[in-house]
């Protein structure tokens, strides 16, 4: 029976490359056509595959509709959240993650710090959208003309010295954070505050949501904080294999 699931599941990738005969999928799967037959027969009762006028199967729409099921059903919190408590264990520093829903920045889980000095966000509460490195992240991820047209509409109240100041400057530093796949905030909402982070994306490669590590200057230097970077990502990429059921890649 595995080797008949085994199978079934083989035609897949094959037929999301472009429809196929028979006599292709039988010779793919290195089986005889009666066998390949019974096996898309299945799919095709499934609505798994689907058999055009001219004899070739294709993709079934079922398929399409089970997986934009899958990926509307996900919760990236649920998925993120152990992750999230294991780097706080390892860093002791304050973890966020955000999501970019309704022209707003929304944190929606918060792993406190383990020292008695607390930050002020909240679980639900939006982020200043144009000096948060989980804004930026987010942001970085639209396209050209996307970004554009919300940097023009945002307000740059000025936090602090370190602030963003206007649109063509939050442009610049997100066209930065989009090719180095990384932001900070470093002192631009507090003076006192730093902040690291990096993007979670979905299967497609785009980005979900984000996650950052804060902290205070009196417990650690902007510098000791981004030394942290390295570790930040490689959760954050962890967490993306785990939301978009990739793996990570075999070494040669």
């Amino acid at each position: 029976m595995s080797q008949t699931v085994d199978r079934a599941l083989s035609i897949l990738p094959l037929l999301a490359q472009g429809p196929a005969d028979l006599g292709q999928v039988a010779e793919r799967l290195g089986v005889h056509k009666s066998t390949a037959l019974r096996l898309l027969r299945t799919l095709h009762e499934h609505g798994l595959v689907y058999r055009q006028e001219d004899q070739r199967y294709r993709l079934g729409a079922r398929l399409f509709a089970l997986a934009q099921e899958a990926v509307e059903n996900l919760d990236v919190r649920e998925i993120a959240h152990s992750h999230l408590v294991a780097l706080n264990d390892r860093c002791g520093h304050t973890v966020h993650l955000a999501v970019y829903e309704e022209q707003e920045v929304l944190y929606i889980d918060k792993v406190e710090s383990r020292y008695p000095v607390r930050m002020y966000s909240r679980i639900g509460k939006p982020v200043a959208i144009t000096v948060a490195a989980v804004a930026k992240l987010l942001l970085a991820d639209l396209t050209e003309p996307e970004r554009r047209v919300i940097a023009e509409k945002l307000d740059y109240p000025m936090y602090t010295s370190r602030s963003t100041p206007n649109a063509a400057g939050f442009l610049k530093e997100l066209a930065v954070v989009r090719e180095q796949g990384w932001a900070t905030d470093l002192g631009g909402h507090e003076e006192s505050i730093n902040c690291i982070g990096a993007p979670i994306r979905g299967a497609d490669g785009r980005v979900v949501a984000a996650m950052s590590v804060s902290a205070p200057n009196v417990v650690v230097t902007a510098e000791e904080l981004l030394t942290l970077l390295p570790l930040v990502r490689r959760t954050a990429e962890t967490i993306s294999r785990e939301y978009s059921g990739t793996t990570r890649p075999k070494k040669a």
